[in-house]
């Protein structure tokens, strides 16, 4: 089979490092893709938000046999349904089963009608009414702008003043664009003794019948060391989560991810692909935090390399409603993935810097940010490179990952140097 990933990121890359393992997958291809995935597969240099100029290439390129989509914004527009309006098979849920995470607030007022546990919370479209609701309900409080934001478009507020100028800055100067003409308003949830809850993230294979979680991920959102600074679209990530068991697995599966499931075949908006559960741990049992709509960057850099069972097997069982037919596998052990990024990011930064790599063991480099000019490796965005180790357990894993980073630099390189430590006993 040819398959073409659509995408260019550091999950990308992960997807197409998983299909090249597959003994029926012939060619590859990435649409747009990086430096990374120019080495395992054929670049298509179109941009995949322009649905006609996907549309004439795939209508050029018939031997193409199938897509997989993975970013939420065309996912949030309908490419799947469009390709599908082809003839095209896919892996990728439609345009109305994705606004799963196109839109907070259908999300939120889904699990109020199905009784899924989530933070209480209130969604507003008007800036006023909004901020009576901040003053009424005070700090800490967590606001979520309506639509997509790259993954940034959450403001965890400790105060008062910090919510009123975070509202302020979603709805009124559009700090994340029309993702803010709508605001969803939450409670701070908080874990055990009134420390802050522990998250998870939970991604799951599902064809609208069955649902098939994953190993389990954290992710670092935060800049910089010790959870401090901006969010991000995701510092490194490692799994398993150190807190979970097969007793949580089977209450999520109970509680959350099946209703979830059904819930979405009820309001006709059959889920067929990665369902990804952002989840957290509180005083009150296991909440959802957020859903997305496909795999998460960079969970997937770490849960992907401990797949056993052929990836190309288990897309084509979700795209024919088959998922329980296959029998899913995963290797035991750690993953830890540092994200190597661009000095400044998420804010402004410099792109075109000239990056070495000298000899990284056994680990493996996945490119998100990179490209190729006038013969060298150069940094294209925020995150650049997710550099990613197996190990026994995570000591080990994120032992191999760090001694990799000291043999890559770039001018203004930024990484987080605590990836993997979150949620550790005594």
């Amino acid at each position: 089979m040819n398959v073409l990933v659509i995408g260019n990121g550091g999950r990308e890359h992960a997807i197409l490092l998983a299909l090249k393992k597959s003994k029926r997958v012939e060619k590859l291809y990435c649409m747009k893709g990086n430096a990374g995935t120019s080495e395992i597969a054929e670049n298509v240099d179109v941009d995949y938000m322009n649905i006609g100029a996907v549309k004439e290439y795939v209508s050029a390129h018939p031997e193409i046999d199938y897509f997989v989509v993975t970013p939420d914004d065309p996912l949030a527009i309908g490419l799947v349904d469009e390709l599908e309006g082809m003839g095209k098979r896919c892996f990728g849920p439609r345009k109305n089963a994705a606004v799963i995470e196109a839109s907070k607030a259908f999300a939120k007022d889904l699990m109020k009608k199905y009784k899924i546990p989530t933070a209480e919370s209130e969604t507003f479209d008007d800036y006023e009414k909004a901020l009576q609701y901040i003053r009424k309900k005070g700090a800490p409080i967590v606001l979520k702008a309506d639509g997509l934001a790259l993954g940034k478009g959450v403001l965890i507020c400790e105060t008062l003043v910090q919510a009123e100028e975070g509202l302020k800055e979603i709805m009124l100067d559009k700090a994340f664009g029309t993702a803010g003409n709508k605001i969803v308003i939450e409670e701070c949830m908080r874990g055990l003794k009134y420390t802050p809850g522990e998250e998870v993230s939970v991604l799951a294979f599902t064809d609208g019948k069955t649902i098939v979680p994953m190993i389990t991920s954290c992710d670092h959102k935060r800049a910089f060391d010790g959870d401090r600074g901006l969010n991000t679209g995701g510092m490194g990530t490692f799994s398993p989560c150190p807190f979970w068991n097969e007793k949580l697995e089977k209450q999520v599966l109970k509680t959350i991810m099946i209703p979830t499931m059904k819930a979405m075949n009820a309001e006709g908006r059959t889920f067929k692909g990665c369902l990804y559960f952002g989840l957290m741990r509180t005083d009150k049992g296991m909440k959802v935090v957020e859903y997305n709509s496909r795999f998460g960057d960079p969970e997937t850099q770490v849960v992907l390399p401990m797949l056993k069972t052929d990836l190309m097997d288990i897309f084509e069982a979700v795209t024919e409603g088959k998922l329980s037919d296959v029998k899913i596998e995963w290797e035991n052990g750690a993953c830890v993935c540092v994200v190597l990024a661009s000095g400044g990011y998420p804010e402004s930064y410099v792109k075109g810097k000239e990056i070495t790599v000298g000899d990284i063991g056994d680990a493996t480099l996945i490119h998100a940010g990179t490209a190729i000019k006038d013969g060298k490796l150069v940094t294209n965005g925020g995150r650049v490179l997710g550099v990613v180790a197996k190990g026994k357990d995570i000591d080990e894993a994120r032992n191999k990952a760090y001694s990799a980073v000291e043999k890559i630099n770039w001018e203004n390189m930024h990484y987080r140097k605590d990836i993997g430590i979150k949620y550790r006993k005594g």
